[in-house]
Order: C-alpha cells, then structure tokens, then sequence
C-alpha cells in the first residue's frame, strides 16, 4: 500500500480524504496546507505547507491536489508530476462508472455520482456528490463539476470551466473553455469561452 500527501486541508480537502480513505489503498495519509495553526483534519497530520510539496517525495510517493481553483488545481499537478510524484484518480467506493468511461490523472469523483458510458474525463477534474454525466461525454482539463449538476448525452465541456450546483445541461451542449454556469441554470443553447451564464434558459450575464 502507498502513501497519499493531500495539498489543501480546507473543506474539499475534508472530502477529498475521506474518498481516498473510501478506496482502502492508502498506508498513510496526510496534509498539506498554509494555515500554520492546522495540525491534524479528521485524524490526519498536517505536516507542512503547499509549496513545501517537494520535501515529501521519499515517504509519499503519491499526491493530490485538493485545492478548488481549477488553474492553480492543474498547475500544481503538472509541478506533482514533475517533481515524480503519482498523481492518482481517486473514486469514492459508493459511485457508478462505466468500464467504457476514461478519467484522467488528479480527477476525483465523489459519493452519489454516475459516469455512463463512453464519457470521456480529462485531468484535474472534480465530479461532485451526486452528480451525473451521460454517454459519450466530453469533459475537458480542470473543470468542476459540482453537486447536483446533469448533464445529457454528448455534451462537451471546455477547459477550467465550472457548472455550479444544480445546473443542467441538455444533450449536445458544447460550452467552451473558462466558462461559469450559474447554479440552478438550464442550459440548452451553446456558448463559447470566458463567460458567466446563468438562468432558465442560460444566457450570458457577463464576460469574464
């Protein structure tokens, strides 16, 4: 059994360890994060800062970026897999996967999700409780997916974006790369990049 070193003890951090506590694989797990006065989250050691990923290497030969920002989620990946890390793909025991599905390095799915078949999961992702992704999906690098979002079938989804909580999108949606959907949005139209959009249907609210 391997060692985990999880970056960022906050919140998602909280989740993030208990799925990887889920898989039974793990020999010790501990954390790293920036707030000098956190010693232990949930029974695990905090035993340095983030940046300090680089003096752990010999005793935890994987690590995990637990860290909400999708950019900086993937930038510290890419620095993990650098420095010789594992980067895993962590999956929450109570999920639904299809064995056609590929999901890639530093993506976790939580509790409650499905994953149906032929979906494809980029890096760096999040697939949050409860969540569902229909066949034949494409999800790009960084994106959050978070509790309570559908997606149809074939949908595409761009880099960095993040369809917030209880968001929908109807089958054959493309959404760019950068995008933020409202909670509660319905999307049934597509959108390009770098844009806020929300309501019932989804419009654009703003440029980002």
């Amino acid at each position: 059994m391997a060692n985990l070193l999880i970056l960022g003890a906050g919140g998602h951090g909280k989740v993030v360890a208990e799925v990887a506590q889920s898989m039974n694989k793990w020999k010790d797990i501990a954390f790293l994060d920036d707030d000098k006065d956190l010693k232990h989250v949930l029974g695990y050691k905090v035993i340095g800062e983030i940046n300090q990923y680089d003096k752990y290497y010999k005793h935890y030969s994987h690590a995990f970026v637990a860290i909400g920002n999708n950019k900086l989620r993937l930038e510290l990946i890419n620095e993990l897999i650098k420095k010789g890390y594992t980067v895993p793909t962590l999956i929450h025991s109570f999920t639904s996967i299809s064995a056609t599905s590929q999901i890639g390095l530093g993506t976790i799915v939580m509790p409650g999700a499905v994953i149906n078949a032929d979906v494809k999961i980029g890096n760096g992702c999040i697939i949050n409780t409860s969540s569902s992704v229909d066949h034949d999906c494409i999800i790009e690098d960084g994106v959050h997916i978070s509790p309570g979002v559908h997606l149809g079938g074939s949908v595409y989804i761009g880099n960095g974006s993040w369809v917030c909580i209880g968001a929908n999108v109807a089958n054959n949606i493309e959404i760019g790369e950068n995008v933020k959907v409202a909670a509660g949005a319905v999307v049934i139209n597509n959108f390009k990049d770098n844009v806020l959009i929300g309501g019932v249907p989804a419009k654009i609210i703003k440029t980002l």
